[in-house]
């Protein structure tokens, strides 16, 4: 009986401190080859908004913080950060941080259905990249939004949907984060001032003549908002209309002169096209 039981418990008992010094050594081997984690990490990724859109080219919040930390990355690169938080993160840096400029999305197509026409009915995979691979899209105009909306799917914040066929942002949603551009293959969206007073709902690069062919209210290139700017903040140039919004005043008089009612007002934040094209209507 007595030999029975050192047959059970020595192998018990050489197994349990076989199992005490693999603990000690793994133990110690955590301790030597641990990663030290900065902790300013940690408080960096407290002041981000943890929605991981990836607008600032990382894959989430948590890579983002661990790139402010080591230096390879701006406290203002996230664009959904209010300002509090990235004066928060400037701190935490030790570095002084100015206010950051608050950015929106914003689609430069005013061609909807009831203005652009079309070349062919679209039916295959609802994707932009997709219809644009088939002759450029159904639209005649050959840099007017395809309207499937891809940007849509694309957008973390749902600020952005499709409405009369033509990709619409609300701007009450957007962060400008900037996720939705690179889904636009006419490269239609791009992020200017959040407080930006007016923007030109036209990126076609072609001649007046031929743009009426496709488009009832496409930019003709007639140049007289530009005349009209006293700022000098809107320019024509390779027959598309821009703005310089570092000059921009609002004075609203490049509004009155175009001939195609296609520089719009972003006073009332969130309206965007729709509104706008229904007080163009009106007046």
């Amino acid at each position: 009986m007595a030999e029975l039981l050192m047959q059970i418990l020595v192998p018990t008992g050489i197994f349990a401190a076989l199992g005490l010094l693999l603990g000690v050594l793994l133990a110690l081997a955590s301790r030597a080859f641990a990663v030290k984690v900065d902790e300013r990490v940690e408080r960096v990724a407290e002041c981000l908004p943890s929605a991981n859109c990836g607008g600032c080219g990382y894959s989430g919040c948590g890579q983002l913080a661990a790139a402010i930390v080591a230096g390879e990355a701006k406290p203002t690169a996230c664009t959904a950060c209010s300002a509090d938080a990235v004066k928060a993160i400037g701190a935490i840096m030790g570095i002084e941080v100015g206010n950051p400029v608050r950015m929106r999305a914003q689609v430069m197509c005013s061609g909807t259905t009831e203005y652009a026409k079309k070349k062919y009915a679209y039916a295959g995979a609802q994707d932009c990249l997709a219809a644009a691979n088939l002759g450029g899209g159904d639209k005649l105009c050959p840099n007017g939004c395809i309207g499937i909306g891809s940007c849509v799917a694309h957008c973390p914040f749902h600020a952005i949907s499709v409405v009369q066929g033509v990709a619409v942002v609300d701007y009450r949603q957007c962060v400008g984060c900037g996720v939705c551009v690179p889904y636009c293959p006419k490269h239609l969206i791009q992020l200017i001032p959040y407080d930006s007073a007016h923007w030109v709902g036209c990126m076609s690069v072609d001649k007046g003549q031929a743009i009426r062919g496709y488009c009832d209210v496409g930019c003709i290139s007639c140049k007289l908002c530009e005349k009209a700017c006293e700022a000098q903040a809107i320019k024509v140039e390779n027959f598309v209309a821009s703005i310089d919004y570092s000059r921009c005043t609002g004075c609203d008089k490049c509004v009155e002169k175009c001939p195609r009612k296609i520089i719009w007002s972003a006073r009332k934040q969130g309206g965007g096209l729709i509104i706008e094209r229904e007080k163009a209507k009106k007046e």
